[in-house]
């Protein structure tokens, strides 16, 4: 194979990928190779005469037109990038080799397209960035607007959301839900007609073009009204289980998702699954350490945190509250007799009838055994924790109807106020402790209100 010393230059120049042009001092096409087409979507003929700056983004049109002083001035440059706006529309990032020739007037020009090179660059950015925000995001709202904003720099996302799925309560929610015509929807069941919901039935991504998208609606049986013309859903997996979805979609018409888009949202995707898992392994365990196992009351540590935020908002706002401290008479002996898996049956219960004496505001702790305390927060005047407590000597004190057997039990109450009866958390409960003791020795049954100022 021989080559054709004689082929003309202008022949060698469009057969390069490069795009090599000649401007005039103000930047006007005067000869522009054959790539030009490929890089720009122009053919030669439809530059010639036109400037640069006319199809450059205008973001860059001011760095550019400095590099251009320092080209025009004698310093050639191999290093310059910018980006111009394909016929098409799409953004393409190039990269300049350039030279002004003094004695022709002109600036001669290479241009590589680099666009593919920079989009790598930004797909890493963009992993990166949320890998980083998926382990340092403080909590999960900050995290899905991270997410957001990072694939916004990559893709159109004016409408974004994220999904969430709870088995237990067959709850489909949106916790996270930007879009531009269209509120947060309301919690649904998964068997909802949509594409959120297959996503999450499937376990599978799913890619719709405005066709497939109006097949699908018709294969899901959705009602017609407005739907994106262009959707892309990718499931949240935590180890086996799907937990929710998460979904760009464009109205627009000119938003065209693709495979490549699909892959960086499931990045994303496992990322904030990773995320979400682990928030709830935390909340799991923080739950675990906080709370009595049994009867899933505060322990004793969580009740007395509470109650010193009490105390301060107490102190704080001159106002009253109340501990409660109680027993149940005869528990040893139902234990003993009728074995440790009846007591804790009857623990159960017992907690659960002084969840219902109590406000949403109270706290009600088990400190140990049979030991329960209240915490009645903001209350008026000593007589309401009187009214409570008459209230839960009825109520603990109804038979108990467990595994076949009916016992019968009744509390022991001590009640101290503040501040009539003690400034800190732990002077009010070893008050109420040794009012609770005062009311098993004089027969149980019953409740006593300390009497003695806290010393």
């Amino acid at each position: 194979m021989t080559s054709n010393p004689h082929l003309p230059h202008d022949k060698l120049l469009d057969l390069l990928l490069d795009v090599v042009c000649v401007v005039d001092k103000e930047g006007r096409f005067l000869s522009v190779s054959a790539a030009s087409e490929r890089v720009f979507g122009y053919r030669p003929e439809e530059m010639i005469g036109r400037t640069a700056f006319e199809m450059m983004h205008p973001d860059d049109r001011a760095v550019s037109l400095a590099f251009v002083k320092r080209i025009n001035s004698g310093k050639p440059s191999a290093d310059h990038e910018n980006r111009y706006i394909h016929k098409d529309g799409h953004i393409v990032h190039i990269m300049w080799s350039a030279q002004w020739l003094e004695a022709e007037q002109v600036r001669v020009g290479v241009a590589r397209d680099i666009t593919a090179r920079k989009r790598a660059e930004a797909m890493q950015a963009a992993l990166y960035a949320i890998s980083h925000a998926a382990h340092s995001a403080d909590d999960l709202q900050t995290l899905y607007q991270r997410v957001h904003e990072v694939i916004g720099q990559l893709l159109p996302v004016e409408n974004f959301f994220v999904a969430l799925y709870d088995a237990a309560d067959d709850q489909l929610s949106f916790p996270y839900y930007v879009d531009q015509f269209a509120p947060p929807p309301a919690p649904m069941p998964l068997g909802s007609s949509t594409f959120c919901a297959e996503v999450i039935r499937s376990g599978e991504a799913l890619l719709l073009t405005p066709e497939t998208a109006e097949q699908r609606l018709a294969t899901l049986g959705a009602v017609a009204g407005k739907h994106p013309l262009d959707w892309l859903g990718v499931p949240l997996i935590a180890g086996t289980a799907t937990i929710g979805a998460l979904v760009l979609q464009s109205y627009c018409g000119t938003a065209r998702y693709n495979e490549q888009n699909k892959a960086l949202l499931q990045f994303a995707s496992s990322q904030v699954a990773d995320a979400i898992e682990r928030k709830r392994t935390h909340a799991r365990l923080e739950h675990l350490a906080q709370h009595d196992q049994l009867t899933e009351l505060p322990n004793r540590a969580l009740f007395l945190d509470r109650l010193r935020s009490s105390l301060q908002r107490a102190q704080r706002d001159s106002l009253r509250l109340a501990v409660l401290y109680l027993d149940m008479d005869n528990f040893k002996h139902i234990n003993d007799t009728f074995g440790h898996t009846t007591g804790d049956h009857l623990l159960r219960e017992v907690a659960h009838r002084l969840r219902q004496c109590v406000r949403e505001s109270d706290t009600v702790g088990r400190l140990g055994g049979d030991e329960f305390a209240i915490l009645l927060d903001s209350i008026g005047k000593q007589e309401d924790a009187i009214l409570v407590a008459e209230k839960i000597l009825l109520a603990l004190s109804d038979p108990y109807h467990l595994e076949g057997e009916t016992l019968m039990s009744a509390p022991s109450l001590g009640i101290a106020v503040y501040p009539e009866h003690g400034q800190s958390d732990l002077h009010l409960v070893r008050h109420a402790d040794e009012a609770m003791y005062a009311a098993k020795r004089s027969g149980g049954k019953r409740y006593i209100v300390v009497e003695a100022p806290a010393k």
